[in-house]
């Protein structure tokens, strides 16, 4: 079993005795109990290899929670003078900060801050980030796209991006074998004329255009530490779709209604919910809109911490009302699913005219549509601005700034890892191994950039 399939497991849990120390954050004592129990023997494969996933995660939680509560009041004051220790507390009590025990210790989230400021426009403008009355969206573009396509019902964009990773200078270790994987433009229904532009170092090896993770992926001896970079373009087609206006048909198909362990599972919270939230529903459409609602007026967008340390996302989403374009999106996909709808992940990057980052979407399948996008960040970030016609675009419609990498989630590398992912669901960045072990996002550096945006319809 390749170390990163563990993470099926992962819903088994721990035992009480271990799971106190977790909470608690004891966590040099957990990894302890941890390793006498696989000592031992005792237990299923399945059980083990649970113990393997959270003896991990267990050692990498420090990391995403490194402030005290008086450092992280420093932190935010020395962004936002006025912040106070007691409107901490009140943000804290909220459940609008993230937090942790560290031995007894509250620890809070790395990017509480820079959350509050995207999430909370005041926090913004008292970190001096953005003037009274400006945004933080970029809602002009989205319109502008939104026009196009309704007005020309397709819309098309030829896209060049650059892509890089490099281990970071007190990580490297001359003499190593390193293994790199960068994610590469994958063939689907909207994108075309995928081309692999340059590569250094020039020796990659790219994956087939209908890999489930594609990606371009190096094995080398390092003697310098030195960047892997790519460059590639494709051109993104889109369709308008409108499921406002259609009738879905009464014969629809099964497929991807599957659960996927450990995230996407039909919890008896998340049937009950689908239960609740479909009473009355005569049709697959109207359910998923219902879905969809549901995700983008309840859920508030927030960072989240690295995925490699979440448990049971859907569910967690579904009961904290919280979560970034993935969370939110592996929520709308688990509904979707135990509904009998089909759901799959879509992922990659949201490559603008004016940026470029890290996206996360779902499709879902409803005749007589055939598959169409659903974007619940974007739909939600609309709903919350009061924008009526752009919270309605995102349910059957994306931006065109897309690049799809990722057509599966929790999907399998070509080139496989030896060694704990960086991320085991999802390739939006990046991944690199050395050394015995897979490196976390803060040991590498990575960037991204758009090259050329050229729109053609």
């Amino acid at each position: 079993m390749n170390v990163n399939e563990q993470f099926k497991y992962l819903n088994i849990g721990l035992p009480d005795n271990i799971l106190r120390k977790k909470i608690y954050g004891d966590f040099t004592g957990a990894v302890s109990m941890i390793d006498d129990l696989l000592e031992s023997g005792k237990g299923t494969e399945g059980f083990k290899a649970c113990l393997n996933v959270q003896r991990e995660i267990i050692k990498r939680l420090p990391e995403d929670y490194p402030y005290t509560f008086d450092e992280a009041v420093a932190l935010a004051q020395s962004q936002a003078p006025d912040f106070t220790a007691e409107e901490m507390k009140a943000l804290e009590e909220a459940g609008r900060i993230d937090w942790i025990y560290i031995d007894g210790v509250p620890h809070y989230f790395s990017a509480f801050f820079a959350n509050l400021c995207e999430t909370d426009h005041s926090y913004a403008v008292r970190a001096g980030k953005v003037k009274p009355g400006g945004d933080n969206d970029n809602f002009d573009y989205r319109h502008e796209v939104f026009r196009r396509l309704e007005e020309n019902g397709e819309l098309i964009n030829h896209i060049k991006i650059r892509a890089s990773v490099r281990i970071h200078d007190d990580e490297f270790k001359a003499g190593e074998e390193v293994l790199v994987h960068l994610p590469l433009p994958a063939a689907c229904e909207e994108q075309s004329d995928i081309r692999i532009e340059a590569m250094f170092p020039k020796n990659g090896v790219i994956d087939s255009e209908d890999a489930e993770q594609r990606t371009i992926s190096w094995k080398e001896t390092m003697k310098d530490n030195h960047e892997f970079r790519v460059e590639y373009s494709y051109t993104y087609h889109l369709t308008y779709k409108d499921p406002w206006n259609t009738v879905a048909d009464k014969e629809q198909p099964t497929f991807f209604t599957e659960e996927k362990a450990p995230h996407i599972v039909f919890t008896p919270y998340i049937r009950d919910l689908v239960t609740s939230l479909t009473e009355g529903a005569e049709d697959n459409l109207e359910k998923a809109k219902r879905f969809y609602k549901f995700v983008t007026e309840n859920v508030n967008y927030s960072f989240s911490r690295e995925y490699f340390g979440l448990e049971s996302i859907a569910e967690s989403c579904a009961r904290n009302l919280v979560g970034d374009c993935g969370i939110q999106t592996l929520l709308f996909i688990t509904l979707c699913r135990c509904a009998g709808i089909p759901a799959r992940w879509e992922s990659g990057l949201a490559a603008g005219p004016d940026s470029c980052g890290p996206h996360d979407w779902s499709k879902i399948y409803a005749a007589p549509l055939g598959w169409f996008h659903v974007d619940c960040s974007r739909g939600g970030s609309a709903f919350r601005q009061g924008d009526e016609a752009l919270h309605k675009y995102y349910f059957g419609n994306i931006a065109g700034d897309a690049m799809v990498a990722n057509r599966e989630f929790q999907g399998e590398f070509v080139v496989e890892k030896s060694h704990w992912r960086a991320d085991p669901y999802d390739n939006q960045i990046g991944e690199i191994e050395t050394g015995g072990r897979g490196l976390m996002y803060s040991q590498f550096d990575r960037t991204r950039a758009v090259l050329e945006f050229e729109k053609i319809k």
